[in-house]
């Protein structure tokens, strides 16, 4: 997608504390280690809630391009 509203939109339909791990990474761009200190969390646990956002971002982009497309998923 090219609209960056769509991006937004698309993190914007993350579970919480996904949300903001993306969030605070990305906007704020604070490490791993920044972010388990600002959320209270260890950075092993930053990195696990982040991989997981990121799977769920792909397969929600995928699935978005696709109603884009016109395509069934």
């Amino acid at each position: 997608t090219e609209n960056p509203y769509e991006y937004i939109e698309l993190i914007a339909s993350l579970p919480p504390k996904d949300r903001e791990i993306v969030t605070l990474k990305i906007v704020g761009g604070l490490t791993q280690r920044e972010i388990g200190a600002v959320l209270g969390v260890s950075e092993s646990r930053v990195c696990q809630i982040h991989g997981q956002a990121v799977v769920r971002l792909r397969g929600r982009l995928k699935s978005f391009e696709a109603a884009d497309a016109g395509l069934e998923t």
